[in-house]
């Protein structure tokens, strides 16, 4: 058994480094940057000058079309259509290309419902006093609604990254060679499912559990904040 895990360990986290993280690094990334695009425009009300307000509702449909269809459909469905499915349309990806575009996509998709929920926490008093000092809406988003919502939303989007890092190991279906991937393989050539599996597993919960005192840790820093101005 021993013996077994000296000589995987090595192809197990080499991928890891190669393919693991980077994804799930990137595709984070990505969809936190899509998510608070998308939030901002669910969250922000359109303007009242007609040149302005229809193409927001018009952006505001497309947004809340998009959260709906990557909320309501497997993420692995999701990575089968953009990398078996796109080649019909003429459309060649690479495996890991592919795989960062849909794990972005659906992270964009519930991170941006999180980060507009965490907008929405926000008392409608602190808006009213931003704009009694003449603050513009987007002063008053960058200077005292985000800093607040990101408090809010860290420990969810926190979750989301550590629920994604085990979710790359989706990307063996679209012949990433990533962790689980290499396991697979390996079971091939050593007829060890248990072990290799297991093995897997526990360099899976070896990151999260890095992931969750980093989370840990984040929010002491951001809450004493709070609690010092609140003293």
């Amino acid at each position: 058994m021993w013996n077994t895990i000296i000589t995987s360990l090595p192809e197990l986290l080499s991928a890891m480094i190669q393919y693991t993280i980077p994804l799930a690094l990137l595709s984070f990334l990505f969809g936190l940057i899509l998510a608070v695009l998308t939030a901002l425009i669910k969250f922000i009300k359109p303007s009242e000058n007609k040149a302005l307000k229809y193409p927001w509702l018009v952006l505001r449909a497309i947004a809340n079309f998009y959260v709906w269809l990557f909320r309501s459909t497997p993420l692995l469905v999701q990575l089968f259509i953009i990398f078996f499915g796109l080649p019909n349309a003429g459309i060649q990806l690479d495996p890991f290309i592919a795989a960062t575009i849909g794990f972005s996509l659906n992270t964009g998709a519930y991170a941006s419902e999180t980060i507009r929920s965490a907008l929405m926490s926000v008392p409608q008093d602190q808006w009213d006093a931003a704009y009694t000092l003449n603050f513009s809406t987007t002063q008053t988003l960058n200077k005292i609604i985000l800093p607040q919502a990101i408090r809010i939303a860290l420990p969810p989007l926190s979750n989301s990254f550590i629920g994604l890092v085990k979710d790359t190991s989706l990307a063996s279906s679209i012949t990433i060679l990533e962790m689980f991937q290499v396991s697979q393989q390996m079971t091939a050539k050593n007829f060890e499912p248990l072990l290799m599996y297991s093995l897997v597993a526990a360099l899976y919960a070896i990151i999260c559990s890095i992931l969750t005192l980093l989370q840990h840790y984040l929010e002491k820093r951001t809450n004493k904040y709070v609690k010092g101005s609140a003293a």
